[in-house]
This record gives C-alpha cells, structure tokens and sequence, in this order.
C-alpha cells in the first residue's frame, strides 16, 4: 500500500463520530493518508483525486441496516466515473446497536458494489454502540482495533474487524435510553416526541 484517501460519507460529516474515527486511523496509519469529507457537489472531483491513491477508507455510519446515501449517491458516480487505477476499497462502519453484526448488511453492500464494478475489496472494521463508545472509558477498545484495521491495510491484508462496548444488552438499553432521554430534553424534545416518525421535523 502507497497511501491511504479517507472519505467521511456520514451526513453529517463535519460533526460526526465517522470524523472521529477518521482521525484516529490517521494518527494510527503507518502510511500517508489524506481525509476529505464526501458532499453534494464533490463526487466527481474526489473521483478524479482518487486516481492518486492506492487504498481509500470509507467510513460512515449505519443508516437503517443500511449504507447512508451520502454513500448511495457517491457509489453511483464511482460506477459512473470511475477512476484510472481502482484502489483498494477498505470500511470502517459504525452503529449505534450494541452488536457490531448489525453492520453486516451495510458492508454486504459496499462489498457487493465493489465485486460488480472491479474495485478490490479489502478489510473491514466493525463498530457496536459507536454512538457512545468513544466516550467512555472502552475508547480504547476502538483505539487498538484501529491500529489493527490501519496495520492490516498498510501490510495489503484482508481482515475483518468488529468491536463493541463489553456490557450486557439490558445494561447498553438502560444506558442509551437515559442518554437519549436527556439529550432530547436538553433540546427541547419529549420522549414521545422522540418516539415518532415526524422527529426529523423537529
């Protein structure tokens, strides 16, 4: 491996956990890397810098067991404009689960997507409880896993990676539901509220 384009594909990318991690792989990748954040406007320009890099590292969070289409729509210009030389397409994925195997279906995806367009498949990092992980004192745990994925795509391995906060699933819901709770009452949301369809309206 030469070098390594980080792309940030959460929605929210400048505030995101996915930037988080992003950081935590540079600082833990042996090789060069470089980060950009996938926007609206930016496919085809991070296409064309694509062709620069030997490996790119997706990292994004779980959106209904499902890739978000931040990363929908920029699979679709990779497909459409696909760089000279196909880099290495290596995941670093998060939920907000517990179990890390909520991941699988999103992985399936990019994997699948990068089967039928030619673009080698590399490692994966799974990430459980990734909404809360990185505060607590299991951030760690996320630390040395990192610096596995980092090892593994600077040495051209394949690895698959998970991790997650190590407490019981009663124990994760209680914590959660109460983080939650409060968040939305920090905003002004009511747990109802928050139980809706229409919360994104708010």
């Amino acid at each position: 491996m030469e070098n390594v384009m980080i792309l940030n594909a959460s929605p929210r990318a400048p505030k995101s956990n996915s930037r988080q991690y992003a950081q935590l792989f540079s600082r833990a990748c042996p090789v060069e890397t470089e980060y950009f954040q996938i926007t609206k406007t930016n496919h085809r320009d991070l296409c064309r810098v694509m062709n620069s890099f030997s490996d790119v590292l997706l990292v994004f969070p779980l959106y209904a067991d499902g890739i978000p289409v931040t990363l929908l729509n920029f699979l679709k210009t990779m497909e459409e404009y696909p760089p000279q030389r196909k880099p290495v397409v290596s995941v670093l994925i998060n939920c907000g689960f517990i179990e890390p195997e909520q991941n699988d279906v999103a992985v399936a995806m990019v994997r699948l997507f990068c089967h039928e367009q030619g673009y080698p498949f590399g490692s994966v990092l799974k990430i459980g409880s990734g909404e809360a992980i990185l505060s607590t004192p299991f951030r760690g745990l996320v630390q040395r896993k990192i610096r596995k994925l980092a090892s593994a795509m600077a040495g051209g391995s394949n690895e698959t990676l998970k991790v997650t906060m190590p407490l019981p699933k009663r124990m994760f819901l209680r914590a959660s539901t109460s983080y939650w709770t409060n968040y939305g009452k920090r905003n002004g949301v009511t747990k109802e509220q928050m139980a809706t369809m229409h919360i994104e309206d708010s």
